[in-house]
């Protein structure tokens, strides 16, 4: 079920004044009639947000993450570096207790060789079609390995052609649908096959898998992505293909009785390795031992830049506390900004957060992510119900002027995940979804297709919310199990 704050906004302050025990001057008086107090809401989600569209900083800091740092995959160089330029720069923002929190994360490694040719019938002349190794897949045989192609849109079809596959190779060839008008519903009734293709062909004997990328463009940019094994199964390659490359491959195996095709890959996994989450904060007033906690995934895929996914989470974090740490005031609890590891191919980084983190888990008040993109913020997506709903739908009505000012009920993102299972508060940034399957995770995932101004927008939210709910005077009510809504997307 989704829920968007439509209430008028004087009215919609003044029952979260009274949920909350605010007093006269609270959210609804001053968003009426804003008073000069330094800490009045209003006037502070004004001036964050004038700062960051007018001389913020989170553009030129992803132009310098995803330049210098592009292929940021766990146990990576690149990552471990990147660990090193965000202590930088949380320090150089002014924040405070900046730290490396230890996890430990898997370590797979692409390779150099991503091969994928028709081999009959030899009329056909395609050239090689555009291929990425999914994460985690091991690799084929020195050489490669040849079989002909069975194209499935449905595990329903593989069941029943299970002895056709035996010995193939599969196309799962399953489109995003675009009759969903939220891309990441359509994501999330197909990367099923992303996830669990290998295994579901291994069963019926299948050589290899290759799954049609998960984007709703047709273009010849493979989008990898995270795939797993399960034990007592037989491990196979697995492989994504461009949309345009799985249109030819199938429309091929329509024409032709027989197709065979070559697949080679050298991808391989390596031993785990330590990595960090990297943390830094503003120490609240009042209460420094209560928390805000906003965060991105540092780790991208090693393809394109990571640029939407998620450099633009990353930088939008450190900006949001950047800003507070400028503009001020301090508010009454600590915000906390975590760059978490390894979100893209195990969640070990979030893991260890909360393990690392556990005695104080109930004083986080709200965990907010953002890993949808660096497009225009459109709102905010969470698990919170009753009077921590209306709270925080009263503070995203003061974001309705630059665009973000929609709650939706749902919950959080993967990083956010293990804390929403504790028992916690979680918020998601939800950018406009248009485009963002366009580029996650490919090779057009660059920081040049980040819009500046976007960017800033969705930073200046973040800043905003978080600054607000920090500044409340009593806690978020946790939520309860029957109290929250079952997700919007996941």
């Amino acid at each position: 079920m989704r829920g968007t704050s439509t209430l008028g906004l004087p009215s919609h302050l003044t029952a979260l004044a009274a949920l909350l025990f605010i007093a006269p001057l609270g959210l609804a008086a001053q968003t009426q009639t804003p008073s000069a107090s330094q800490n009045d809401p209003a006037e502070v989600v004004r001036r964050l947000m004038d700062e960051e569209v007018a001389r913020g900083e989170a553009y030129s800091m992803l132009q310098e993450l995803c330049t210098g740092l592009p292929h940021r995959l766990s146990g990576s160089e690149d990552a471990a570096n990147a660990e090193a330029w965000a202590l930088k720069r949380m320090r150089a923002a002014g924040l405070q207790n900046v730290r490396l929190e230890e996890c430990t994360v898997p370590h797979w490694v692409r390779g150099r060789i991503a091969r994928l040719g028709v081999v009959t019938p030899a009329e056909a002349k395609l050239a090689p079609l555009p291929i990425l190794a999914l994460g985690g897949s091991i690799a084929t045989p020195p050489g490669g390995l040849r079989g002909r192609v069975v194209v499935v849109r449905s595990w329903d079809e593989l069941k029943t052609r299970a002895a056709e596959a035996r010995g193939a190779i599969l196309l799962l060839d399953r489109p995003m649908d675009p009759t969903e008008h939220d891309p990441f519903e359509a994501y999330g009734k197909a990367v099923d096959q992303r996830g669990r293709g290998a295994v579901e062909g291994a069963k019926v004997g299948a050589k290899a898998v290759l799954v049609r990328s998960m984007t709703l463009r047709l273009d010849d940019f493979p989008h990898t992505g995270a795939m797993h094994y399960d034990d007592g199964v037989t491990k196979i390659p697995a492989a994504a293909i461009s949309t345009a490359g799985a249109e030819r491959l199938a429309a091929l195996v329509r024409a032709h009785a027989a197709v065979e095709v070559e697949l080679e890959l050298d991808c391989k996994e390596l031993p785990d390795v330590t990595a960090h989450n990297v943390v830094g904060e503003i120490v609240g007033r009042e209460r420094p031992d209560e928390f805000v906690v906003v965060g991105g995934h540092l780790d991208a895929w090693d393809v394109g830049e990571g640029a939407h996914d998620d450099g633009a989470g990353c930088v939008q974090a450190i900006e949001a506390l950047r800003l507070v740490r400028a503009l001020g005031p301090v508010p009454r609890r600590s915000l906390r900004c975590v760059l978490w590891m390894n979100e893209e191919n195990g969640l070990r980084g979030a893991r260890a957060y909360k393990a690392a983190h556990a005695a104080e888990l109930d004083r986080h008040v709200l965990t907010i992510e953002s890993d949808r993109g660096g497009f225009a913020p459109r709102g905010f997506g969470t698990n919170a119900a009753g009077a921590a709903w209306d709270a925080l739908a009263g503070i995203a009505a003061l974001l309705a002027p630059g665009g973000a000012g929609t709650l939706e009920h749902g919950g959080g993102g993967a990083d956010t995940s293990p804390l929403e299972a504790a028992g916690g508060n979680v918020m998601e940034l939800l950018p406009d979804p248009a485009r963002y399957f366009d580029y996650h995770p490919s090779a057009r995932d660059t920081v040049d297709q980040v819009h500046p101004r976007e960017l800033a927008l969705g930073a200046g939210a973040l800043a905003s919310l978080a600054w607000c709910v920090a500044e409340l005077p009593d806690a978020l009510p946790r939520p309860t199990p029957a109290a929250t809504p079952p997700p919007a997307s996941k």
